[in-house]
């Protein structure tokens, strides 16, 4: 007997244990996001869009790939590799269908720091030309990639670990304002960098605290160094650039394909500089030489790996902090769902597995992916054709860039960024919604160009929770769960058998970052609910259970519970009596969801606002100006509904 129990408990332990095959598919969807999109491909209606996308973004991926190789400090040739395997390793398990993931400004700068301290240039007189090397590089330029490898890999582990840890429910603690702050400090830091090519001067690598300062320092010092060949060329560049793209703006609705004004230009300055042999008659500096192929994969120095700790973590965080602004980006533009910590695994292995092939750290870049939205990419597959054309130049085009000045790559790399350093007109949209995100946004961007990005993004987050604690009011929670909740029926004039329902939420606590999102998160989950499958009986309280602000369903009763109600449209009033204060997020939230319900037929009003509140909603948000939707109390918000509603009923008996 004994024995037969055992047997019965150990099978139903197996059951309870054994994972279903339903469930294991589940996971590998989860884990595995192009098994999802993947066989749902329509070649008809997304083939030729994302085949346009994806050779304009092989372009910016091959400028860009050079570019950010140099600004790590590193052979030109190994940004080309950046540029390929990690935007493979995304369409395969990143959820962004419009991020283009490469080689990154920002992080290529911090891997900068590891390898000129580890490999500084006074060394490469120690080594040689080899033959035995890898494509026929120097021992100091396979010493300096193993350098940004070992970052990349490192900062890739670092991003795993994370997801493992489950820590993407934690990015809500990194506000927007820190975000543009520190993306464009470091857009700044990055143009920096770039002003020895653009003057042509020899410079040596500075970098530190105040690094940014001591930079412009050395150029007035040493101002009359700079090259005149190389600075007018340098600003034709940057004129015909801004201008090219302003007119591709302008007219992108009117013409299918812009011009590749990168792609014209790279050609033209090499055929120039070609001909005119500048690099031995004015002494501009060029790309040089680019090996062709991709050499067989070898494994990061992990003897460094404790040396390159500190820009590990600095590329984990800001690599993924910037990347996942801009999928949640696309994601809320397209209207579909981004999993914060998919992305840690996604951009954890994007930076792994491509450092066994000689890649420097990779990130998703904001020019890269204005780009897909300007040319109508559907999903990843506009990516994978640019991996496709990104190939074709390292095995046979790459040697023809051998005469590309570097002013002009540096050119391309500051236009590249304005959409980065354009952020300082965000100041007036904080200064008129909060502005205490004001300051935060002038502290953590002076914090990120006095010392670096890693730094003022830890120091942002720090502030923002600081400020936020400080102003908090001893309150019991944080999420909305305890906020009141009331339907009432408003019976027309024109109709009496006709009810509509309007739901009252009051909102008893302030409105931030720390729990903006639950707070749309469970509003959305009130407004989107089903109608419950049995309704009460009675005849008070027979509509009360269902939720009207669903697009499928209204507040009429129904004889047969089982049957869906008639659509009508619905009305939300948000009571923001409780709302004390509020910051950026916060009121960015509000209008989001004020969009949305519009989106979805439902009338959102709001009541009991303060003058700050519908200040900062009017300026950061496009509200509706053709009727008014703040009122002084919830009595008047629900006689204008009531208004409304005879109104249009009035209008539709006319036209019968």
């Amino acid at each position: 007997m004994t024995g037969a129990k055992r047997k019965k408990k150990s099978a139903l332990w197996g059951k309870v244990h054994a994972p279903h095959r339903e469930d294991v598919k589940q996971w590998w969807r989860r884990r595995l996001p192009i098994l999802e999109w993947a066989p749902q491909y329509s070649l008809k209606e997304n083939l030729l869009p994302d085949t346009v996308s994806g050779l304009m973004l092989a372009v910016q991926q091959v400028t860009q790939g050079l570019s950010f190789a140099i600004l790590s400090s590193v052979h030109p040739v190994f940004g080309l590799y950046g540029s390929l395997f990690p935007a493979i390793i995304y369409a395969i398990f990143g959820m962004g269908r419009h991020v283009a993931t490469g080689t990154f400004a920002l992080t290529s700068l911090i891997s900068a720091n590891a390898v000129e301290r580890l490999v500084p240039q006074s060394s490469r007189n120690l080594t040689t030309q080899s033959n035995s090397s890898v494509l026929g590089l120097s021992d100091f330029e396979l010493q300096r990639i193993g350098v940004a490898a070992a970052v990349s890999f490192l900062g890739g582990v670092i991003q795993v670990a994370m997801f493992v840890l489950q820590l993407g429910s934690a990015t809500f603690l990194v506000t927007e304002p820190v975000i543009s702050a520190m993306t464009t400090g470091a857009a700044t830091h990055v143009v920096t960098s770039q002003v020895k090519y653009l003057l042509g001067i020899k410079m040596p690598y500075i970098s530190g605290p105040l690094g940014f300062f001591y930079i412009y320092a050395y150029v007035f010092e040493n101002i009359k160094s700079v090259r005149l060949e190389a600075l007018l060329l340098s600003l034709l560049s940057i004129v015909v650039l801004v201008l090219v793209k302003e007119l591709n703006e302008q007219f992108k609705r009117k013409i299918r394909v812009v011009l590749p004004v990168d792609l014209v230009l790279i050609i033209a300055a090499s055929f120039a500089c070609y001909c005119t042999n500048m690099e031995n008659t004015y002494g501009l500096e060029v790309v040089g030489h680019i090996p062709k192929g991709i050499p067989p994969p070898r494994a990061p120095p992990m003897n460094i790996l404790n040396a390159v700790l500190t820009e590990a973590f600095g590329v984990a965080l800001v690599g993924y902090v910037a990347s996942l602004a801009l999928a949640q980006g696309s994601a809320k533009k397209f209207k579909y769902t981004v999993d914060d910590n998919q992305e840690f695994l996604a951009h954890g292995l994007s930076n792994v597995i491509p450092s066994f092939f000689f890649c420097i750290p990779s990130a998703a870049a904001m020019g890269r992916t204005a780009g897909l939205y300007s040319t109508g990419a559907k999903t990843q597959v506009a990516c994978l054709i640019s991996c496709v054309c990104v190939l074709i130049v390292i095995y046979a085009v790459g040697p023809l860039l051998y005469w590309l000045p570097m002013c002009v790559l540096a050119s391309i790399i500051v236009v590249g960024l304005k959409g980065m350093l354009i952020q300082f007109r965000d100041l007036k949209k904080y200064w008129n919604v909060d502005k205490i995100d004001w300051g935060i946004w002038i502290s953590t961007y002076i914090f990120t160009i006095c010392f670096a990005a890693n730094v003022g993004l830890l120091f942002g987050v720090v502030c923002t929770i600081a400020i936020v604690i400080g102003r908090f009011p001893r309150a019991k929670t944080l999420s909305i769960t305890n906020m009141k909740e009331v339907e009432v029926k408003v019976k027309t004039e024109m109709q009496d058998e006709t009810l509509q329902q309007v739901k009252i939420i009051s909102i008893n606590n302030p409105l931030v970052f720390l729990n903006a999102k639950k707070f749309n998160t469970d509003l959305m989950k009130i407004i989107l609910k089903e109608d419950e499958s049995s309704q009460p009986l009675d005849d008070v309280s027979k509509c009360e259970q269902n939720t009207l602000l669903s697009p499928l369903s209204n507040g009429n009763c129904n004889e047969e519970a089982s049957q869906p109600c008639p659509a009508e449209k619905c009305s939300l009033v948000l009571d923001c009596n409780g709302l004390t204060f509020f910051d950026y997020t916060g009121v960015s939230t509000l209008v989001e969801l004020y969009l949305d319900c519009k989106s979805r037929g439902i009338d959102v009003f709001l009541a009991n606002c303060t003058a700050s509140l519908i200040k900062a909603m009017t300026y950061c948000g496009d509200l509706d100006t053709e009727r008014p939707i703040f009122f002084d109390s919830v009595p008047a918000a629900i006689s204008t509904i009531q208004a409304n509603k005879n109104l249009s009923k009035a209008s539709d008996h006319s036209e019968v």
